[in-house]
């Protein structure tokens, strides 16, 4: 388990921490869990124990029941959902298993969408690039995304074209921190490998802190650290959540 000392070194911390959904037992039930900034974690396990749960509580999603989450210094156990809301736009950028592209949007206007949310994303972006299109252009080439295909709805790209332009809209205006669940799912081992190394060379160039779901654990290697969420949730072996 990656585990520090409290403080400004770490993005993620977490102790006590308790969910269920309404009268039922709980989903969740992690003693602690400590991510240190910048570092790229990668989170395993069977269906059942719970990652996507703890990916929604780390974004935001959900609040706990019992216990803190902290992001980037920030407590949101206590905050209400607005709140936790716009932490996630301004510093989480999310890869979703379904990836969950606007199909009426081009590819450009779908990786700069969260800029269009988060003033403090679209300021990044624009530091870091000179203009929020020379941003979404700079990713979208960097995973492989060339510039004819920039202007096509989603809807036209193949799937593993539409997972690299998910991967760069969680990318850009440089979050400090990238969640990844399940995106690798729907793609066979060489193009899950790709995808990876592209993903992470990226979040290195940002600095950016990396928690990445799998079932898949031969993914580990890619990573600094690996984390078994069956093993540090005591719900796990109740629990039929995905």
């Amino acid at each position: 388990m990656p585990s520090a000392a409290i403080g400004p070194e770490n993005a993620i911390e977490i102790s006590g921490l308790r969910f269920g959904y309404g009268s039922h037992g709980d989903i969740l039930a992690i003693r602690e869990l400590n991510v240190r900034a910048s570092q790229r974690v990668f989170v395993h396990g069977p269906s059942g124990c719970g990652k996507s749960t703890l990916l929604a509580m780390i974004g935001g999603v959900l609040a706990p029941r019992a216990g803190a989450v902290s992001i980037l210094g920030q407590s949101l156990s206590g905050m209400a959902s607005a709140a936790r809301d716009r932490v996630r736009a301004d510093h989480i950028g999310f890869i979703f298993q379904q990836f969950n592209l606007v199909p009426y949007l081009s590819v450009v206007e779908n990786v700069s969408l969260p800029c269009r949310y988060s003033l403090r994303r679209l300021r990044r972006a624009v530091k870091a690039d000179g203009s929020l299109e020379e941003s979404a252009a700079r990713l979208l080439s960097a995973l492989g995304i060339g510039e004819a295909l920039r202007s096509r709805k989603s809807t036209e790209l193949s799937v593993g074209q539409q997972q690299r332009v998910a991967a760069a809209r969680a990318l850009i205006g440089r979050p400090e921190l990238v969640i990844a669940d399940e995106p690798t799912s729907s793609l066979d081992a060489d193009r899950r490998r790709e995808f990876i190394d592209l993903l992470l060379c990226e979040c290195g160039r940002a600095g950016s802190t990396v928690v990445f779901v799998s079932h898949d654990a031969s993914l580990a290697p890619h990573f600094d650290i690996a984390v078994d969420l069956q093993l540090i949730n005591a719900a796990a072996p109740h629990s039929d959540a995905a």
